[in-house]
Parts: C-alpha cells; structure tokens; sequence
C-alpha cells in the first residue's frame, strides 16, 4: 500500500477537482443534474481512482486504477470542451483547465508505464 498524497498526479488531480468545483458553482442552475453533475464526478474519479489503486495490494491493480484515473480525464476533457461551446466557461479558463488535463493524463501515462514495468 501507497500515500496516495505522495503522488505529484494525485495532488494535481486534486487540485483540478476543487477547481472545477468552484467554477461549475456558477453554471447554470438547469445544469445542476446534467453538465455540472458529470463534470464533477469525471474529475473526482481522477484522484479518487489513484488513492483507491494504492489501497491495493498488487501493482497491475495499482495500474488498473490508473488507468481507470486515465479514462475518466479523457472523460473530463470532453465535458471542459462542451462547457466552453456552451459558453459557461470563457476561452481563457478553457485553456487553463485544458493545460491542466493535459498535464494530468501526461503524468498518468507515464506512472502507468512506470508501474507496468516495475512487476
């Protein structure tokens, strides 16, 4: 089992999560079960499928949920790029959020292929 928290990622994806957070707050209230509700639970599932991978024993199920970590950033991505064309996000904290992901997912990738090699 692993610290989670010792995690550059993980701390990443957390901070994205409360970001989101608070800039869905000001969506539209109609959005509250549809965009607002799976925007926040994609980014969430980022850090909360890295801190549940190393509370498992084995390292292919540490990858397993990073990998589940990875989908659910592509996940995020998509709903990040539906909320600026709907306009409930401007271009500039688009491309914030968007460099944030991306970073994400990079790291991701590369923690995936450190744990696959290290079994």
């Amino acid at each position: 089992m692993q610290d989670y928290k010792k995690f550059s990622v993980w701390n990443m994806a957390h901070e994205l999560t409360v970001n989101i957070y608070k800039e869905t707050s000001v969506f539209p209230r109609h959005e509250v079960y549809g965009l607002v509700s799976q925007l926040r639970r994609a980014v969430s599932s980022i850090p909360g499928n890295i801190a549940e991978g190393c509370g498992r024993y084995s390292q292919a199920e540490f990858a397993h949920f990073l990998n589940i970590s990875l989908g659910s950033a592509n996940e995020t991505a998509y709903f990040l790029l539906l909320a600026k064309d709907l306009k409930y996000i401007n271009d500039e904290k688009y491309l914030k959020l968007e460099k944030n992901i991306e970073s994400i997912k990079a790291m991701l990738i590369s923690l995936i292929k450190k744990v696959k090699n290290s079994k």
